[in-house]
């Protein structure tokens, strides 16, 4: 099996977390809004800004996990070409989840959730 470096191994781990986070958050969100007020023409947008940012969150998700098993399978190391897409996957990440968790906490701010 081939090995992740150790950094990058508790970097894509991190990152999962943030994106599990930020998946949990806005699921969560949406649905106090929703239960608060509904789906009204002043709720929709959020409620859909929310869901556009779970839906953003788990296709990225996804790819760290689908990377992690490629990585296993992988023999006897990791290709310079694996490699290459995981760190610029992980750069684009790590761009990605500061603007998720700002809308997230805008509309939060909003709407005066919890």
């Amino acid at each position: 099996m081939a090995k992740f470096p150790n950094e990058l191994e508790e970097t894509i781990w991190q990152l999962k977390r943030q994106l599990l986070d930020i998946i949990d958050t806005a699921t969560a969100a949406e649905l106090s809004l929703f239960e608060l007020l509904g789906e009204t023409s002043d709720t929709i947008q959020f409620l859909d800004e929310l869901k556009s940012v779970a839906e953003r969150a788990t296709p990225w998700f996804s790819r760290l996990s689908n990377f992690q098993l490629r990585i296993a399978e992988a023999q006897p190391a990791i290709t310079a070409d694996m490699l290459n897409l995981v760190n610029q996957s992980i750069e684009r990440i790590q761009m990605e989840i500061p603007a998720m968790t700002r809308s997230i906490q805008e509309v939060k701010t909003e709407w005066n959730l919890p």
